[in-house]
This record gives structure tokens, C-alpha cells and sequence, in this order.
């Protein structure tokens, strides 16, 4: 996979449609524009099963991989062909000192060492467009290991979203320091694996979107958010609802303009296409 080539993602606004730490901040809404949410699913790449049944469905969901997992490079290619956008989940420090396992990211790594483990992973990752964090309630907290990190996804470049798994991250202010496209998580769907507290999060994101144009959920591949996801995300159309990529949501914050500049070794281009049942 080569990182430097050129890839067009493809940021498709289908009209079909409390974590740890909640963001503060508000996406403004966009005028004219009907509420937009996207879904990232994190911890792809470890079962094949719910993974495939993601990638699979119609709307334009985005799917972080962990990087080196059995399935990893099957299920990132095989989404890249069914038109989701592919990110690298980057396990980083926590200060519950819990296993990341490949590809970890931690406190007493050094600049060069802390930059060869995050660019092998991201060659792990085929059609890779982003990063978010997995775990990092630690790692997110330091500046100069977070600058590390934007100073290499730069070399791309890619886009930064910022879980927010606690909330003195400063992860999503390094990024925008950098000028790195980056966003936050506003919703987690699925911490706790109940179809009561899917819906009741997925709501929550409803809500958020509505209210603010855009807004963005993290879930999992657990296999009662798949079933959730399956049932509701046809249903958005009827409730005006559009579902996005990551980039597309960039995009429509940032008045549709592309999230890097002509020229630069990596483009991103944002294109509308109806749902299915037009």
C-alpha cells in the first residue's frame, strides 16, 4: 500500500440517514443543509464476521482499523472497495496501564521510536484516510507526544479524529495547532452492549445533529450495535437525516472545500450521491 498515492475518498451524503468524556464545543450548523452524522466503528480488523456485515451495508460509515489484527488487511481492502472510509485506530498509552498490544503508542517513547511505530502501522492499513485514538486517555493528555504525532500524519497527510476518552485530551488542539483536518467525537453508541442504550445514544446523535448540523458517533463491532445500525440507518431518510464519512462532515464544516490543498501528496474529494431509494 503505498501511502503517497493519490486516492479519491469518497465522502457520500446519503440521504438515508455519554462516553467517557463528552465533548464542549459545537459544530455550527450549516444553512441549507439537512442534519448529517457520521459513524466511525472502532477495533475493526478482529472479527471477520461483524466486520463484513459493516461493510456491507449501504450508508457511508467510516471503519478504524487496529493496526496488525488477523483481519485487518482483508477487511480494509474489501471496505475500501464497497466505498467506507478507512482509518487507523492507533492504540495509545491509557492510565489504566491496559495492554495495546501491535502498534502501541506510549508515554516513554521517544520522537524516533514513537514515529517508526505509528508510520509502520500506518503502512499496515490499506487505503488508510485518518487516525483516531484507541484507548490514549493518557497519551492524549501530553503535547509533545501528540505533536509527534501530527508532525507524521503531516508527511501524508491525513485527518485526526479525536475520540476523546477523557476529557483534559489535548489531542484535537495539537492537530488544529498543526493544521491537521481534525474532529471530535461527539457520541459514543455502544460502552455499554444493551439495544436500550444503542438507541438511546443513537438518539442522543440524532439530537446533536439537529441541533447543530453535523455530528459525529463512535461504536464498535459488538453484534448489537450491527443489528442496531442495521435496522435504523435505513430508517434516517424518512426523518431527514443524511449520513456522511468522516470527510464528508470536514467538508460540509468547512463550507465543502477539500480537506487538503491541490497538490499535496494526498487528496480528498468530497461527492454527493442519493440514497439508494431514489
Amino acid at each position: 500500500m503505498r501511502l503517497r498515492t493519490t486516492v479519491k475518498a469518497l465522502a457520500l451524503l446519503l440521504v438515508a440517514t455519554p462516553g467517557a468524556a463528552e465533548p464542549t464545543e459545537e459544530a455550527p450548523a450549516v444553512e441549507g443543509l439537512q442534519p448529517t452524522i457520521a459513524i466511525i466503528i472502532d477495533d475493526m480488523g478482529a472479527n471477520a464476521f461483524e466486520g463484513r456485515r459493516l461493510i456491507n451495508m449501504e450508508q457511508p460509515l467510516t471503519l478504524a482499523f487496529l493496526p496488525y489484527r488477523r483481519h485487518t488487511t482483508e477487511l480494509a481492502t474489501l471496505a475500501h472497495r464497497n466505498h467506507k472510509e478507512v482509518m487507523l485506530h492507533a492504540p495509545m498509552d491509557n492510565t489504566r496501564s491496559i495492554g495495546l498490544g501491535a502498534g502501541g503508542l506510549t508515554a516513554d517513547m521517544d520522537k524516533p521510536t514513537l514515529t517508526n511505530t505509528l508510520r509502520r502501522a500506518l503502512h499496515a492499513i490499506p487505503h488508510v484516510q485518518g487516525v483516531n485514538n484507541h484507548m490514549g486517555s493518557l497519551l492524549t493528555q501530553l503535547p509533545q507526544p501528540m505533536a509527534w504525532v501530527m508532525e507524521e500524519l503531516d508527511h501524508y497527510p491525513l485527518y485526526f479524529v479525536d475520540s476523546r476518552t477523557i476529557a483534559t485530551t489535548v489531542a484535537g488542539q495539537v492537530a488544529a495547532d498543526r493544521n491537521i483536518p481534525s474532529l471530535t467525537r461527539d457520541v459514543f453508541l455502544d460502552h455499554e452492549q444493551t439495544e436500550e442504550f444503542v438507541h438511546q445514544q443513537f438518539q442522543q446523535l440524532i439530537r446533536k445533529a439537529r441541533q447543530n448540523g453535523t455530528a459525529i458517533a463512535i461504536g464498535h463491532p459488538h453484534t448489537v450495535t450491527v443489528d442496531y445500525l442495521e435496522k435504523a440507518l435505513p430508517e434516517l431518510d424518512e426523518q431527514g437525516i443524511s449520513v456522511a464519512t468522516v470527510s464528508g462532515i470536514w467538508a460540509i464544516r468547512n463550507g465543502n472545500r477539500r480537506m487538503f490543498a491541490e497538490g499535496e501528496k494526498r487528496e480528498i474529494v468530497t461527492t454527493v450521491a442519493r440514497s439508494h431509494r431514489d
